[in-house]
């Protein structure tokens, strides 16, 4: 996610990385089971389903979890950081958690040959953050419960939204990148990255200034307000997109890079024509958009007030991806009306039977099963397994479907739990191999 409603992001500081030899001992011996697992042909066969999957000739459905309550996740000390330097035990976390999902709930999950040295960019961001009051169930969850206080209230207030500015510390970068080649040395190569996808979500931030109640009563009320400040935050995701653009900072990520709220971006139509492997564009990535918070909002009102406007933005990117917590089964003309679009999300609240009448093989279906499941008191492993085949049998030979298991809040702290979802949603994904050639 490049960017965090709830806070500053600081900038990066350029400073020489300094470990001591057992906080190198610990990242080498970690790199080291990486590189075993990332040399397994079963990520070649994942990537080329994945591919098929998104060129919509899928051979299966694809299976990947994220979005994981990791603070719940711990067994026998497999997350337990060992690290002591602050940079370090950024490393050591995205190791361990990398080993730790291969391991218990891997679905079709690819694990690179490389890692990645992100370049060292910072954005100002859009001037205004969230003034929230927070309630909590868990102090070691960040999942809370907001209460936004309104900061956006007429046109005036428009102006605290700012055009960014994003800068590259390329001293920063040299400073990591120097520290991971003398950490990784002959283990694994390193790679430079800038950004490789944009989480372009406008009403997401809206509202946290705006309020809900405010903003969903506006939409009738103040129609000239809402359509300048959505105006206003398009601006300035765009500004920032043309900044990325010309400092030459984004990557492809037409790999195993998640592509907004789904599954892996692997496809053989990209990074298609113009592409110079030295300045990727947006014409050779994937974009995406949602408005989650237009759930009850009617399909007139969701085409004006976002997708209308968001089509300048997504009409720079080869594909794009639409939805995230938001139903689109009832909205399936405004997804026509989209251009590029690949993949959409089909959440928990869809009618799923409508959802694949409308969509068919037309798109990929980004399936997100509830999470809910995870959550009950007691874990029903039978009622996961139902609820997957259920969709599956509706969608045998008429979709093409990735299974996303995401916005994990808990697990009522027994992890495995989702092992054991994860088991299931590929043997159900298995089921139906050679059996899923939409059209049959």
């Amino acid at each position: 996610m490049l960017h965090d409603p709830s806070h500053y992001e600081p900038p990066p500081i350029a400073e020489e990385i300094k470990l001591s030899p057992r906080d190198v001992d610990v990242l080498r011996r970690l790199a080291a089971e990486l590189t075993e697992i990332a040399a397994l042909p079963v990520h070649r066969e994942k990537a080329r389903l994945w591919r098929r999957l998104n060129d919509l000739e899928s051979e299966r459905p694809m299976v990947w979890i994220n979005e994981i309550c990791w603070h719940e996740m711990d067994v026998d000390g497999e997350l337990t950081l060992q690290t002591e330097h602050p940079w370090a035990r950024d490393q050591e976390r995205d190791l361990r958690r990398t080993l730790y999902q291969w391991r218990h709930l891997p679905g079709d999950m690819i694990v690179s040959d490389f890692l990645a040295c992100p370049l060292a960019v910072h954005s100002t961001d859009f001037g205004i953050i969230e003034d929230v009051d927070v309630v909590k169930t868990d102090d070691r969850s960040d999942i809370v419960s907001r209460h936004f206080n309104i900061q956006i209230r007429d046109f005036a207030d428009l102006e605290k939204i700012k055009m960014p500015t994003v800068t590259h510390n390329e001293v920063a970068t040299e400073f990591r990148h120097e520290a991971m080649c003398r950490v990784y040395e002959d283990i694994m190569p390193i790679r430079k990255l800038g950004q490789t996808h944009i989480w372009y979500t406008p009403w997401d931030y809206l509202i946290r200034w705006w309020g809900i109640q405010e903003a969903m009563i506006d939409l009738v009320e103040r129609p000239e307000l809402v359509h300048a400040g959505v105006e206003r935050i398009v601006d300035a995701w765009m500004v920032e997109l043309d900044q990325f653009v010309a400092q030459n900072l984004l990557s492809l990520d037409c790999d195993n890079t998640r592509i907004g709220s789904g599954g892996y971006g692997y496809t053989a139509q990209l990074p298609g024509g113009g592409y110079d492997p030295n300045y990727v564009k947006p014409h050779n990535m994937w974009g995406c958009s949602n408005a989650q918070i237009f759930s009850e909002v009617s399909p007139a009102m969701h085409w004006e007030f976002a997708i209308k406007h968001d089509l300048r933005w997504l009409s720079r990117w080869s594909l794009t991806y639409y939805g995230c917590c938001e139903p689109l089964d009832r909205k399936m003309d405004l997804m026509r009306r989209i251009p590029n679009l690949r993949k959409i999300s089909v959440s928990p609240w869809c009618d799923v039977g409508r959802a694949i009448e409308q969509i068919g093989g037309d798109y990929v279906i980004s399936r997100k099963p509830s999470p809910a499941v995870l959550a009950e008191d007691r874990w029903n492993p039978d009622r996961a397994r139902r609820d997957i085949r259920d969709f599956l049998e509706k969608a045998r030979g008429r979709c093409h479907v990735e299974l996303i298991m995401k916005d994990i809040s808990t697990v009522r702290y027994q992890p495995r739990r989702l092992w054991e979802w994860a088991a299931i949603a590929s043997e159900e994904a298995d089921r139906f191999a050679g059996q899923q050639a939409v059209g049959q």
